[in-house]
């Protein structure tokens, strides 16, 4: 069936930002046969950072699964890319690193992770369930609460 993923999008009311260049000497993604490696994409939205500092000092848990959601949709966009257009050739979401930027006492990484993870899932169904690492840091780049990379399988 043509264009299931992107008809779940729109259901969804979600449009896709044009896949964010580097901000550094890196590749947004690299390709290895059936496999795509999408780079760590931070909490943008229309250019913005939508989440900065660190969860459990600045940031709200619920701000957290925000930013991480908007993560989740930079990395769809950037698989977009990857695949000119037809993001009915993803096979499987296999894996997410989300690392969240954390006051010391902060231990709920894998609750704000969750705002990419059910995306993830609302999106692509059962290829969306993946394995995930939710990890705790001191700092991101640009002050970001949350970066998120991905491991995913195409036709």
């Amino acid at each position: 069936m043509p264009n299931v993923v992107s008809d779940r999008l729109k259901a969804l009311s979600i449009t896709l930002p044009q896949a964010s260049a580097p901000a550094a000497n890196y590749l947004p993604f690299t390709r290895s046969e059936n496999l795509l490696f999408i780079s760590g994409q931070l909490p943008t939205e229309n250019g913005k950072m939508l989440a900065t500092g660190r969860l459990g000092a600045d940031v709200s848990l619920e701000e957290g699964r925000k930013a991480a959601r908007a993560c989740a949709i930079n990395i769809i966009a950037q698989i977009n890319a990857a695949l000119d257009g037809d993001l009915d050739r993803v096979k499987r979401i296999l894996k997410l690193s989300g690392f969240v930027a954390s006051a010391p006492d902060f231990t709920e990484q894998h609750l704000v992770i969750n705002g990419a993870s059910d995306l993830f899932a609302d999106v692509f169904g059962e290829a969306g369930k993946h394995a995930r690492a939710a990890v705790g840091m001191a700092a991101l780049p640009l002050n970001a609460a949350v970066e998120i990379d991905a491991i995913v399988e195409i036709d």
